[in-house]
């Protein structure tokens, strides 16, 4: 597959999506970069902001199978993954699969459980496999965790802790919508009384297994310049070395940046990356993954705000 049938592919699946999410674009088209760089993404919201209805159309139409886990404080790592069961009638240990068995998951409200039943996908989201009893079980390459939280509520929630973080490609902040958008949502829905659903919706799949696969291939080709290599370092480095951040990107970020910046630029039919790729990637790949200095906090700076900071110092490749 060309980086043109890339583009064809993206715009039929924003498309799409399109038919149930309104004004959500901005999500859509990091969903697409994490899929073929093979990061996960963390969607942080208000309630009603469309980020289940998102997931699940978003798998809808890249033909991904879709599970989704509600997290809740009772609830436990084997709940997840699944366990070994004895069965009386056989005199043997039965696998019973967990919901983690699937190739898009949506953890709903993941900051809801204790960090023991959140470590349990830890394994999943960088091997994309999980041990059960010692045995190893192989999740997919298209496996792609979609997590949300809600950033109003605090009681009853535990954050993430920074290990879990860093697993994420990208953590984007949804907004609400614009007073068109708005006014486009009430009329589309308001006459509907049942949960929303993609499929109900019209939403159609308008891409398979082989075409994700073919996709990732040619992402996988797109030219990486020694200059925008280390334009990409110098971001990373940036924030370390900033005296508003207590603990900067590691180098993890760097390369899953990078690898983002090529998935991007598939999408937008390049085979090359140019330096606007990293730049509009860094914010939500760096936002998640830095900490303020007390200083900075105790002047009311927000991450956001100095990783644009940073970004506007850092010079770009021309």
């Amino acid at each position: 597959m060309h980086v043109n049938e890339v583009k064809t592919v993206a715009d039929r699946i924003r498309a799409e999506i399109g038919k149930a999410v309104i004004g959500q674009d901005g999500a859509v088209d990091l969903l697409l970069t994490a899929l073929l760089a093979g990061g996960h993404v963390l969607l942080e919201g208000p309630p009603g902001t469309a980020k289940t209805l998102l997931a699940h159309s978003f798998a809808r139409s890249v033909g991904l199978d879709y599970g989704r886990i509600q997290f809740t404080p009772d609830l436990m790592p084997g709940d997840i993954i699944g366990s070994n069961l004895f069965n009386f009638q056989t005199s043997s240990f039965t696998l019973t699969r967990g919901p983690i068995f699937c190739e898009l998951l949506l953890a709903d409200e993941i900051n809801r459980t204790p960090p023991k039943t959140q470590a349990a996908l830890l394994e999943a989201m960088q091997e994309r496999q999980i041990t059960i009893d010692g045995q190893r079980h192989a999740l997919g390459d298209r496996f792609i965790v979609v997590a949300t939280q809600n950033p109003i509520e605090q009681q009853g929630t535990y954050p993430l802790p920074e290990a879990q973080l860093d697993r994420f490609l990208f953590k984007h902040v949804l907004s609400y919508p614009t007073i068109d958008q708005e006014r486009a949502i009430i009329a589309a829905q308001g006459t509907r009384t049942r949960q929303m659903d993609p499929v109900a919706l019209g939403v159609e799949v308008v891409a398979d297994g082989a075409t994700i696969d073919a996709a990732a291939t040619a992402v996988a080709g797109v030219r990486l310049t020694e200059e925008v290599v280390a334009y990409t370092a110098d971001l990373i480095r940036a924030t370390r070395d900033s005296a508003d951040v207590e603990t900067g990107a590691s180098p993890r970020a760097g390369a899953m940046l990078a690898a983002a910046a090529r998935a991007r630029a598939a999408l937008d039919g390049r085979d090359y990356v140019i330096p606007d790729d990293v730049k509009v990637l860094a914010l939500p790949a760096l936002r998640h993954r830095v900490l303020l200095s007390p200083s900075a906090e105790i002047e009311g700076r927000r991450v956001d705000q100095v990783l644009a900071g940073l970004v506007e110092r850092v010079a770009a490749p021309r």
